[in-house]
């Protein structure tokens, strides 16, 4: 019958895999279970498959992931997925509620539910969850994302899970949603939407960094820039932006001066900052509105005073959202990483700590079980949040440069394998996987060397946790599996 069987030209089970993907996802789990007994290994304590220390606990997960692989690729129709992608994906929701009430407090956060001696968190089974709801949405054939209804009915099956595990406290979970965008972007979503997200991010900053009417202004000077380069009216830009960058200039200045020359500034701020917001508002997009009349409803112009009212609202915003949303030690970790205060031994000392390790490997590290913060405990969370710094300081530059290079060429050939897909099901399924391993792995890395906040994220089948393992399991076997179904015939 050789490799193929020809009563039904199908292909052989093993060309239908791609071993490239599974063989990718074995050396980086292996990784994961050396670098966690590494990081909890004492001189009088078990090897590493002791089922008392995580690395033992980790293989034992390890193993039901495999199992659970194996009726995934072997039992399960694959056509199953997408069939009942509605109901698991309301069944998730409902689960992100219930936890809310039910849930245990894990270090501020209402996340985990407990079955007996295991922890379940609900959060890591919504991504893949929510990422067959869209492959299901958006692989129909009358969908077009620059619909409005579809649009919209794509940030509701985002945003709901999102914003149901802020109400749990686990903010860093919910950022990893925001890596969807990537999917969208390939499914045609238009780059403006990413460019905003920037924006965003940039007058986040500022605002905290600076304030909110310098963040007002650079963003009036990006938008006029750019309308210039649109049309080349600067004459007309500009005669009608400098009264307004005088507006935005003098007037927190004059404000200033009256407060300190009355009794009660408090009260005079809180009255005056919703006066300047609408002057600023109004001032804004003057020059716009100009451009706009004159080029007759130019559609660009439109688009830049719309944002420009949107960069004033949200700036104006930043100070409820990172007081008043945002939980203590999340503005602690912000404000270090900004550099508005320096806190080494409070909460920077991870980051500190993690930064010491990572540094003091060198190019080739100390060896493996020889870290000296790894083996005292400087790090605290070094099997979860922080196991990058233990590959650092004893792999080294080179070490932790190739356990990278083996996630890239993960998401790589995941993305590979969903442009090759002949179904948009598992083409948008896929994009989905990929973008949230490299939102894990980019906020994760980023926090350990210092370039993101720490808000608690495991670094994919590598840092310890059970449901973390068996959950991104699960999400990379479905999807081999469909690609496995679409392969089977000629």
């Amino acid at each position: 019958m050789g490799l193929y069987d020809s009563r039904n030209n199908r292909r052989s089970f093993s060309q239908t895999i791609d071993w490239w993907l599974i063989a990718c996802y074995f050396i980086i789990t292996v990784i994961g279970i050396m670098n966690i007994y590494a990081s909890v290994h004492s001189v009088d304590g078990g090897n590493i498959f002791d089922p008392s220390l995580r690395s033992g606990k980790q293989i034992i997960w390890l193993g039901i992931s495999l199992v659970a692989a194996t009726l995934i690729l072997l039992a399960i129709p694959p056509r199953l997925y997408e069939g009942l992608s509605v109901p698991i994906y309301v069944l998730t929701i409902l689960l992100l509620i219930l936890v809310i009430f039910i849930g245990g407090d894990v270090k501020g956060s209402r996340s985990w539910i407990s079955l007996g001696p295991v922890k379940f968190q609900p959060a890591e089974i919504s991504k893949i969850a929510t990422s067959l709801m869209l492959a299901k949405l958006m692989s129909q054939t009358d969908y077009k994302i620059g619909k409005y209804k579809d649009f919209l009915i794509t940030a509701m099956i985002i945003l709901v899970p999102m914003l149901t595990i802020i109400l749990q406290k686990e903010t860093g979970s919910a950022l990893v949603y925001c890596g969807f965008i990537f999917m969208l972007y390939r499914e045609g979503l238009s780059g403006w939407y990413i460019v905003a997200a920037g924006l965003a991010i940039l007058i986040f900053i500022l605002t905290l960094t600076t304030s909110s009417y310098f963040a007002i202004f650079g963003l009036y000077f990006l938008l006029i820039i750019y309308l210039g380069l649109k049309d080349g009216r600067w004459i007309l830009l500009l005669s009608a932006g400098i009264p307004a960058a005088v507006l935005f200039g003098m007037l927190p200045w004059l404000f200033g001066i009256i407060g300190e020359k009355i009794d009660n500034p408090d009260s005079f701020f809180f009255l005056i900052k919703p006066i300047y917001f609408l002057l600023a508002m109004i001032a804004g997009v003057i020059p716009f509105i100009i451009q706009s009349a004159y080029r007759k409803r130019h559609f660009y112009s439109y688009i830049v005073a719309a944002g420009m009212v949107a960069g004033i609202l949200f700036s104006f915003s930043t100070d409820f959202i990172f007081n008043n949303i945002l939980q203590d030690h999340q503005r602690g970790r912000i404000e270090v990483l900004l550099g508005l205060k320096e806190d080494p031994s409070g909460v920077g000392y991870n980051v500190n700590q993690s930064m010491i390790a990572i540094g003091s490997g060198g190019a080739f590290g100390k060896g493996y079980l020889q870290g000296t913060q790894t083996t005292f405990g400087f790090v605290p969370e070094q099997s979860t949040d922080f196991i990058f710094c233990t590959i650092g300081e004893e792999w080294g530059f080179f070490g932790s440069a190739a356990v990278i290079l083996l996630y890239v060429f993960l998401i790589w050939r995941i993305i590979h394998d969903a442009e090759e897909s002949r179904e948009a099901f598992t083409r948008i399924y896929g994009y989905c996987i990929a973008s949230c391993i490299f939102m894990h792995l980019f906020i994760n890395i980023g926090m350990t060397i210092g370039l993101m906040p720490v808000i608690g994220i495991p670094l994919p089948f590598v840092s310890y946790g059970g449901s973390a393992l068996l959950s991104f399991s699960l999400m990379l076997f479905i999807f081999i599996a469909l690609r496995k179904n679409e392969k089977k015939y000629f």
